[in-house]
C-alpha cells in the first residue's frame, strides 16, 4: 500500500469539487490532503491518498476522469524526501 497523488483539472463549475470528492466517499475513502485554487484556466485540484495500491488508484483516476467538468486527470504514487546529509 502506498500514498498517490491526485492532479485534477476541471471547468470552473461551483459542483465540481463536491463531485471530485464523492468518487472518493463512494469508495469509503477519505484524501489525506485537498488543495484546490480556482484561476483563469479553471480550477486545479491536487488530492493525496494513502493506503492504496496502484490497481486502485488508476480505478480512481478513471473514475475522476468521468466526473462531467474534469477535463484532466493524472495520477502518480508519492515520491519520499531524501534525508538531510
Amino acid at each position: 500500500m502506498s500514498t498517490f497523488c491526485f492532479s485534477v483539472e476541471s471547468d470552473s463549475v461551483p459542483s465540481t469539487l463536491p463531485r471530485v470528492l464523492e468518487v472518493f466517499a463512494m469508495h469509503d475513502l477519505v484524501p489525506d490532503a485537498c488543495h484546490c485554487v480556482c484561476g483563469a484556466s479553471g480550477l486545479s485540484m491536487d488530492l493525496q491518498l494513502s493506503g492504496i495500491d496502484a490497481a486502485a488508484a488508476a480505478l480512481l483516476a478513471k473514475r475522476l476522469g468521468r466526473v462531467v467538468t474534469v477535463t484532466s486527470v493524472l495520477f502518480s504514487p508519492k515520491c519520499g524526501r531524501a534525508a538531510a546529509a
